[in-house]
């Protein structure tokens, strides 16, 4: 790929991780629409990292803290809000990492097609939108129980299917247990860090079996540009959440979705 490509494809990828509006809806326009070449497994590895340490800057102080207070709780034997939060991250990442190790091959041989991403694009913007609409947004963080956990992990393990969008599914099922937006996107961009931690392993075992040669400058700038613009996304996002709402996301997803289904048509 050259510089141009990298920027791009590295951008789309560091501002849809974590916006509820799935990166794979996004990462298939450029190829799809403009015939660009796949980026491949070393670039997808690069990105990702990028994204990591994006989420990892951000909220630094706040793992610092879950885990010099969890570490105090364990010493304690007692349970407080920041334990039990950092135990129930564990148990949210618990059903993705199992499912998604019996489901990757199917979801990689049906599962990819753009009429399926565009369909699931729709759908689950149509839920946040419910989730939104429904949810009471009267609950907190602290208040997560083992069971709410749980779901939002189940929740999470549906966005192995193309298009589905881990934020978006994660905070609509949040929202739906009655937290909070802030809340909801918080604790769903503090799952992200195992998930993506995990696929990076993967992804970076994939590739020292493939032994194949890498670009180093195209994946330095992608690390980079997924980096910084992940960082900015999580921030901005966060920040202006309780005032814009999902609602411009959800009519987006839908005329992307939209748009996506007349392409696949128009294409076969």
């Amino acid at each position: 790929m050259d510089w141009f490509h990298v920027l791009i494809l590295a951008l789309i990828q560091g501002i849809t991780e974590f916006l509820p509006i799935s990166s794979s809806a996004h990462l298939i326009l450029p190829k799809e629409l403009l015939g660009w070449p796949d980026q491949g497994l070393a670039f997808d590895v690069a990105v990702h990292c990028g994204s990591l340490c994006a989420v990892l800057l951000y909220f630094r102080k706040d793992l610092q803290h879950l885990i010099a207070q969890s570490a105090g709780a364990v010493f304690q034997r007692r349970l407080d809000d920041q334990s039990r939060l950092l135990f129930n991250l564990g148990i949210a990442t618990f059903p993705v990492c199992l499912i998604g190790l019996f489901t990757s091959d199917l979801i990689e041989s049906h599962l990819r097609s753009i009429y399926i991403i565009a369909v699931t694009t729709i759908v689950f913007g149509l839920l946040l939108a419910a989730a939104e609409r429904y949810g009471r947004a009267t609950r907190r963080l602290a208040e997560l129980t083992l069971a709410g956990a749980l779901l939002i992990g189940f929740a999470q393990a549906i966005a192995l299917i193309p298009g589905t969008s881990r934020s978006g599914i994660t905070i609509s099922a949040a929202l739906l247990l009655g937290f909070t937006a802030k809340d909801s996107a918080r604790f769903s961009f503090l799952m992200s860090i195992p998930v993506i931690f995990l696929g990076g392993l993967l992804k970076s075992y994939e590739l020292y079996e493939q032994s194949a040669p890498v670009d180093l400058f195209s994946l330095g700038l992608g690390f980079l540009v997924s980096a910084v613009s992940a960082f900015l996304c999580i921030k901005y996002f966060l920040a202006f959440i309780e005032k814009i709402g999902m609602r411009p996301f959800v009519w987006y997803r839908i005329v992307l979705g939209v748009f996506l289904i007349a392409f696949s048509f128009v294409a076969t």
